[in-house]
């Protein structure tokens, strides 16, 4: 307990670098120098189809390995399971649970640049945060798994990491170049309209409500090897 509070002092001092360290972070995550490793996932949220991603999405890669293995019957299964995605999520998830997400994710990073816009901030309801549960174990997990990825609400199609990192940017080449612009499905285009529109006013409420890499590193938080706890006698605002 001694080295998990020593180290949670250690975040607390770091605290007013959090946005750099969450830049220096950025980095890494939009292929520096070039490099592109797709076979390996980082465990932030993060687009792989995005042209700047370094590594792979793990949220990607267990949706599409779930769609293989229901297509498998069966058969074969154990080489469709993401082992070394799997493995990653679980280190970092042991080592630190979901404080990686506060430091880390690309993701995360624009939601809190976004809280910085002076606008009116609303609470969300506590129980809104078990839609999280939902998105990774219908979108991710069990639609891939029963219906493939060609299902409109297979997770990858209505992403918004994907519509802000990879639609978005095409969009704009394409207009760039006088070529008819590509549209997302409509259901992609409404979550990440209303994801641009939340941010302002909620406090990441992509990680608070839905996002299913969150609900993964929080199953961790408890038995992680470091961790920050919430004193609230301490809080000030």
């Amino acid at each position: 307990m001694a080295d998990k509070t020593r180290f949670a002092r250690v975040f607390a001092r770091l605290q007013p670098y959090r946005l750099w360290i969450q830049t220096a972070f950025l980095t890494i995550w939009l292929a520096p120098f070039g490099f592109q490793y797709h076979a390996v996932c980082a465990p932030v949220f993060h687009c792989y189809a995005c042209p700047l991603a370094t590594f792979g999405c793990p949220i990607g890669a267990l949706a599409e390995s779930s769609a293989l293995i229901g297509s498998l019957a069966g058969v074969g299964i154990l080489h469709a399971i993401p082992f070394l995605t799997l493995g990653i999520l679980v280190l970092v998830g042991a080592l630190v649970g979901s404080l990686f997400c506060g430091w880390a994710c690309p993701f995360g990073l624009l939601q809190d640049l976004a809280a910085r816009v002076p606008t009116p901030k609303f609470e969300l309801p506590r129980w809104m945060g078990y839609l999280r549960f939902v998105v990774l174990g219908a979108l991710v997990l069990a639609i891939p798994y029963f219906f493939g990825i060609e299902h409109p609400l297979f997770f990858c199609r209505v992403c918004p990491a994907g519509g802000l990192e990879v639609a978005l940017p095409n969009m704009v080449q394409q207009a760039a170049k006088g070529e008819a612009v590509v549209w997302p499905n409509a259901l992609k285009v409404t979550v990440v309209v209303v994801f641009l529109v939340a941010i302002f006013f909620f406090r990441r409420p992509w990680c608070r409500v839905l996002c299913p890499l969150g609900v993964i590193f929080s199953a961790f938080n408890r038995a992680s090897a470091f961790f920050l706890k919430l004193d609230r006698n301490k809080c000030v605002t």
